[in-house]
């Protein structure tokens, strides 16, 4: 595979002076444990989404980072895609009028591998932490507001660990707009988000995951008037990382701070309090 240089301990890794950033994709639960050990060793990391189990376990994974002086940026790709910022743009415009709510899903089908990591409930297997997390940081980032309220229905498969292989919620914000979400690991692949005005709408059929030309593309309706809006295929996964070599060598802020992993992660406790007691759940 020509690797130039391999490691035979992540203790290895982390002592290697030459390493400034690590990338952590490691199953849910050990986020905490090596995104501290590698912010003590002085690396700036990128961690895989969710960055921790609960909000208390972000929290201390961001003071560890700030202690060290190193970045911590969660891999939450989509938002990097730059129509992202063409569709806030047409939010703050006013065209599609007062935004009153959010649709969108993540789903995918890999229910027969029961070995894989999503399905170890001590390891923060589960729908909601692996997918469900993606709609509930596109509505903050949209609304550009945070959560009052979580009602959230899941399903628990016995075969699976009782890790919650499907479920579905409405999530509630200040000034009359709500998130309505569903997420799954046993059905058909689908990544859409909706959202809905008072006089238009703005589709993203593929709003998570863009893996062909054209499919980033997404439609603005307003006033029964549908048009596509194109945008370049780029690949988020690199753009990404190219904001956070540029934020370290520049000595810049991210443009996405670990106070938003932290806020991410108290709605997503919230959420699966809710599914678990069947509950509405204030924040």
């Amino acid at each position: 595979m020509n690797i130039p240089v391999a490691y035979g301990s992540y203790e290895e890794l982390l002592a290697d002076p030459s390493i400034d950033v690590v990338y952590i994709p490691l199953p849910n639960h050990l986020h905490k444990e090596w995104t501290i050990r590698a912010a003590e060793a002085g690396k700036h990391i990128l961690c895989e989404k969710p960055l921790a189990l609960t909000e208390s376990e972000a929290a201390e994974m961001a003071e560890a980072a700030a202690k060290a002086g190193v970045y911590l940026s969660e891999a939450f790709m989509y938002r990097y895609h730059p129509r992202y910022d063409k569709i806030k743009q047409i939010i703050d415009s006013g065209q599609i009028g007062e935004v009153r709510g959010i649709r969108s899903a993540f789903t995918f089908n890999n229910a027969g591998d029961k070995t894989n990591v999503r399905y170890r409930k001590d390891w923060g297997g589960g729908s909601i932490y692996d997918v469900g997390c993606y709609p509930i940081n596109a509505a903050r980032l949209l609304l550009g507001k945070e959560p009052i309220a979580v009602t959230v229905n899941a399903f628990f498969s016995p075969e699976h660990d009782d890790v919650d292989m499907m479920a579905s919620g409405l999530i509630e914000f200040d000034g009359s707009v709500a998130l309505t979400f569903d997420c799954a690991m046993w059905a058909a692949s689908r990544n859409p988000l909706e959202i809905l005005g008072t006089d238009g709408i703005i589709e993203v059929p593929s709003a998570y995951v863009t893996p062909t030309p054209g499919s980033g593309n997404f439609y603005l309706t307003v006033r029964g008037e549908r048009s596509e809006i194109e945008v370049p295929h780029v690949n988020a996964y690199s753009l990404q990382a190219d904001q956070l070599a540029r934020a370290i060598i520049n000595k810049t802020p991210l443009q996405f701070q670990p106070d938003d992993a932290i806020h991410n992660m108290k709605v997503i406790d919230a959420c699966l309090l809710s599914a678990r007691e069947h509950t509405r759940v204030a924040l």
